[in-house]
């Protein structure tokens, strides 16, 4: 799972970036201030959680640990559930997306949580 996570980080890393290049450059004069804000808003979040995502992927290679897995896949979630629905919603317009943002929260906090029970239980 190590190597998956390992990956998952490196390709959220890449497409942050570039998703935050593209907010800056190429969406700057197509949306509002506040759609802007909120698009930034999805990549500061899908990169702190890339980075939370690498050191439970380092984690779990020094040892594997099934509390490390389940915050590894809930910070995987967050990312896709939270920032992908404010990408969507600020590209679409369609408001009604904002009811999955949440969740995506929910999950960013369970993996926070499980890595904190995680670490709490190391030897």
């Amino acid at each position: 799972m190590a190597r998956l996570f390992l990956l998952l980080a490196a390709f959220s890393g890449f497409t942050s970036v570039a998703l935050g290049a593209f907010a800056a450059h190429g969406l700057r004069q197509q949306l509002s201030p506040e759609y802007l804000a909120v698009f930034q808003t999805g990549v500061q979040y899908q990169q702190l959680h890339t980075l939370t995502l690498l050191v439970v992927a380092l984690l779990l290679q020094r040892q594997p640990d099934r509390l490390l897995t389940l915050s590894g896949g809930f910070f995987v979630a967050g990312m896709l559930l939270f920032s992908g629905s404010l990408y969507a919603l600020t590209l679409t317009g369609i408001g009604k997306l904002g009811i999955i943002t949440p969740l995506g929260g929910v999950a960013f906090m369970l993996g926070w949580l499980l890595l904190g029970v995680a670490a709490w239980r190391q030897r």
